[in-house]
């Protein structure tokens, strides 16, 4: 079983609350809470994806092949409503950690998940730092997607693969890149965040006929030929297979995303994750080079 954990704001539509939270104080934001506790949420940005994956079942059993666990900042008290949502939208979620303001993602382990998906984004980055696939949703409603497939969409470097080929453009540039890639072309990159995730869902993927999958993949990286190859072979190299990629030599990734009609979108660096998320649901990888914050000038 697939075991993913997601925050309540990524859930559901929870913005107002959350500014009651921040302009107000704790207090005001539960007595707001318990006044509306039995007033249904409107979905959140993550809802149709974890929607679409509650209802994946096995094809010869009929049992679930994943499980979400949700996991909040709020209390038990405040949460309330949150599970009122739940059993409104008629999700199948019973597993929950109400971690009263600290942080969720020290539960992971005992969860046994594999992805996390969180509003907050420290708790990402202390996810991802214990060795989690993490990413940090901005919150909004949902875009609804008719398509019954689950489709997600992974960048590359700093995301599926670690950041050592990224160093080398960032301090070096393109053609000390490219001429890294040619020369260690047969040597597979390491894995990154989202490597164990990647190797799940393909496991997932293979309990179902050939083209039967509920499940469809795609790399879409700022990569182009020659670079493409050491990609290629990496994936090979872990026994994954990817459905689709998309190697589009620096170009904005946002039009292609649309065209695969992706549920969401896993990136590391800002600027496409802020062009994507018009688009689809977007989650910010806050792992490698691209995210170390300058040091102040002294």
């Amino acid at each position: 079983m697939l075991t993913l954990a997601i925050s309540s704001r990524t859930l559901f539509d929870l913005d107002k609350a959350h500014e009651i939270f921040l302009k107000e104080g704790l207090e005001p934001y539960r007595a707001y809470q318990l006044e509306h506790e039995d007033e249904p949420l409107e979905p959140g940005v993550a809802f149709p994806l974890v929607q679409k994956l509650l209802n994946i079942k096995h094809p010869k059993t009929q049992e679930p092949m994943v499980e979400v666990v949700l996991v909040s900042r709020n209390n038990g008290d405040t949460g309330l409503r949150i599970f009122n949502s739940i059993e409104y939208h008629g999700l199948d979620i019973t597993r929950a950690v109400f971690s009263n303001g600290g942080s969720p993602y020290d539960y992971l382990p005992a969860l046994g998940v594999e992805l996390f998906l969180s509003a907050h984004n420290s708790d990402v980055i202390g996810a991802i730092k214990a060795g989690y696939a993490a990413a940090h949703l901005m919150t909004r409603r949902s875009v609804l997607n008719k398509d019954s497939q689950v489709r997600l969409a992974f960048d590359g470097d700093a995301v599926i693969f670690s950041d050592e080929s990224e160093k080398i453009y960032q301090s070096d540039g393109l053609e000390a890149f490219r001429k890294n890639e040619h020369a260690l072309r047969n040597q597979p990159l390491t894995p990154g965040p989202f490597g164990a995730f990647l190797k799940k869902l393909h496991d997932l993927q293979t309990v179902f006929p050939p083209g039967e999958s509920p499940v469809r993949t795609a790399l879409v990286t700022a990569r182009s030929a020659p670079s493409h190859k050491r990609v290629i072979l990496t994936l090979r190299s872990w026994g994954i297979r990817i459905d689709e990629a998309l190697f589009l030599g620096g170009r904005d990734k946002a039009a292609f995303l649309k065209s695969f009609r992706a549920d969401i979108f896993f990136e590391d660096q800002l600027t496409y994750v802020k062009t994507a998320s018009k688009h689809t649901a977007t989650g910010h990888v806050p792992y490698g080079i691209t995210n170390i914050l300058p040091k102040p000038e002294k």
